[in-house]
């Protein structure tokens, strides 16, 4: 039986699997099939319900991070041990790899049918972007795409840090992973149009190094200007800035609770 932070990182996996397997899956049906089975508003909606699903799988063991930024922010600001930061993350990537592996073999035929059997970055046939998130043509890599992840990511935390926050509104715990996934389909909904989204670093990595040896190659790391580092370095420092401006607007000003006797 495992116990500890082994057990926790088993439950991370879980969870980021489960998310990228919906998360993932609902890009590949959109894109392969050409947009006759889903557009952008069925993406939003699937990926906030597969984030609510991996909330829900893991967040009894683990917490439910399933973010390598989320993870990084608690240890900031809410005391997680930083000894458990690196197992979480590695966690993290592992179950988004292999989630992406499963979806790849799971629509395989048809990306066949959609490529003839060369996978392309980008172009009409391009694929890439159902795993990994590709900024549009018009966005720098910084500053643009790189204040792109820190604003979309800072929202995500500073409100998964009031929706936990016990003395504000939170609500009850079990209703919790549906409201951070209405989170989530409301960043897409907003700020999904520059480059995917990402706002966390193992839904984006772990996919990415699965193209590069799926198929795709060392383009997957050079395109859009060498983009590939900014869905991991600016989610983190997103995170942070989120969860520090909750706590110096919010947090610390809460009233202290009258003692009873």
């Amino acid at each position: 039986m495992l116990r500890g932070t082994a057990r926790e990182a088993m439950a991370e996996f879980l969870g980021t699997f489960v998310l990228i397997m919906f998360g993932v899956g609902v890009n590949a049906q959109v894109v392969l099939s050409r947009q006759t089975a889903g557009d952008f508003l069925s993406i939003n909606v699937a990926w906030g319900l597969a984030v609510t699903m991996g909330v829900y799988v893991a967040g009894g063991i683990s917490g439910a991070h399933l973010n390598p930024a989320v993870t990084l922010a608690l240890a900031v600001r809410r005391g997680f041990p930083w000894s458990k930061v690196l197992p979480y993350w590695t966690a993290q990537v592992a179950g988004a790899f292999v989630a992406s592996a499963v979806v790849y073999f799971t629509y395989c035929e048809a990306l066949t049918a959609f490529d003839a059997g060369v996978r392309q970055v980008a172009g009409p046939q391009g694929t890439a972007g159902i795993f990994a998130t590709y900024p549009q043509s018009y966005l720098s890599t910084f500053p643009g795409g790189f204040l792109d992840q820190v604003v979309g990511t800072a929202l995500l935390v500073g409100i998964i840090f009031a929706l936990t926050d016990q003395r504000n509104t939170a609500p009850p715990a079990y209703l919790t992973p549906i409201v951070v996934g209405l989170l989530v389909v409301v960043i897409g909904a907003t700020y999904g149009f520059n480059a995917g989204y990402a706002i966390n670093p193992a839904r984006d990595f772990g996919p990415r190094l699965f193209t590069f040896v799926g198929g795709w190659g060392a383009e997957v790391f050079r395109a859009g200007n060498g983009y590939w580092w900014v869905p991991i370095i600016a989610p983190c420092l997103g995170a942070v800035i989120g969860g520090f401006l909750y706590d110096l607007l919010i947090a610390r000003h809460h009233i202290p609770a009258v003692a009873t006797k």
